[in-house]
C-alpha cells in the first residue's frame, strides 16, 4: 500500500531526486535542505521524492514539515516496510523527471556532484550514470573503517565477476537514469533488499543500455547501518536469485499493471 503527498504543482520536471528513507528523522532534514539549496540555484525544473519505507519514527512528519519551505518536495508512503530496493523502485516509477537520480538519505554524495554524474546522460553518451568510489576522479573525505572497505571490495569483486563485469562499484547509492530506462528497468525489478542495485545494473547491461561509471566525492557517515557479515550474506544470496532470474527469463515478463 502506498500514498503520495506533494507540495509541487508541475506535472513535468527535468530532474527527479529519489530519496529512500527508513527511520531517518534525524539525517533527512539537513539532506533535504542541502538538496533544495543546490537544486534551486540550477536552471532546471526539479522535484525531490522521499519514499518512506514504513518508518516507525518521525520520518513522515519531518518531510511534511519540510514541505512548507521546499516547494518541490513529494512524500510517497510505502507500508509496510519492504526494503530499500522496493522503496527506490516505487520512487523511480512515481517520479516525473526526464532524468531520475537515487540519493541516500545521509547525503554521502554531496549534491554538488550532480552535474558530474549527469554529464554523460545530458551529452547522450549513456542512459545510466552510476557514482563510483573507485573510478578515476573519485575521492573520500575521510578514511573508511576497515570493515566497510572490506565489505565493499569483497561484494564488488564477487559481483563483478558473476553479473556485471567491468563495473567497479555497484553499491554506491548515487545513480542516474533516463526516464525511459528507469521505467523499463524498475518495472521488471524483483529484488527488494540490498542487491537491488546489482539487479538493475545486470538487467540494464543485458538490455543494451549504456552505463557510464563516474568517479565521485564520497563522504563517510559513521552512523551507517551496514552489518558487514550479515549484509554481505544477503547480497550474495540475492545475487544468486538474480542470476537464476536472468537465466530463466523472469525479467522478460512485465507486470500487468504498475
Amino acid at each position: 500500500m502506498s500514498s503520495v503527498t506533494s507540495s509541487a504543482s508541475s506535472s513535468f520536471v527535468d530532474l527527479s531526486i529519489i530519496v529512500p528513507a527508513y527511520n531517518e528523522e534525524l539525517r533527512l532534514p539537513p539532506t533535504l535542505d542541502r538538496l533544495h539549496a543546490f537544486l534551486s540555484a540550477q536552471p532546471m525544473r526539479y522535484e525531490i521524492v522521499v519514499v518512506d519505507d514504513g518508518s516507525t519514527d518521525g520520518t513522515c512528519a519531518v518531510v511534511e514539515a519540510a514541505m512548507s519551505r521546499i516547494a518541490n518536495l513529494r512524500l510517497v508512503r510505502q507500508l509496510p516496510n519492504q526494503g530499500k530496493g522496493a522503496a527506490v523502485r516505487r520512487g523511480m516509477l512515481a517520479a516525473r523527471g526526464q532524468i531520475r537520480v537515487m540519493c541516500d538519505a545521509d547525503c554521502s554524495m554531496p549534491p554538488e556532484q550532480l552535474p558530474r554524474l549527469l554529464a554523460p546522460i545530458i551529452a547522450c553518451k549513456a542512459e545510466i550514470a552510476i557514482g563510483s568510489r573507485y573510478a578515476e576522479g573519485a575521492k573520500t573525505d575521510v578514511k573508511q573503517p576497515f570493515y566497510r572497505v572490506l565489505w565493499s571490495r569483497l561484494a564488488n569483486t564477487v559481483i563483478q565477476r558473476s553479473l556485471v563485469p567491468g563495473i567497479r562499484d555497484t553499491q554506491c547509492g548515487f545513480k542516474a537514469f533516463t526516464a525511459e530506462a528507469a521505467r523499463d528497468l524498475f518495472r521488471r525489478a524483483q529484488i527488494d533488499g540490498w542487491a537491488f542495485d546489482l539487479e538493475i545494473l545486470a538487467l540494464a547491461s543485458r538490455r543494451g543500455y549504456r552505463i557510464d561509471e563516474v568517479g565521485v566525492e564520497w563522504k563517510d557517515d559513521n552512523r551507517s547501518r551496514i552489518n558487514p557479515l550479515k549484509d554481505m550474506w544477503k547480497v550474495m544470496r540475492e545475487a544468486l536469485i538474480i542470476r537464476r532470474n536472468l537465466k530463466s527469463g523472469v525479467y522478460n515478463q512485465l507486470p500487468a499493471a504498475v
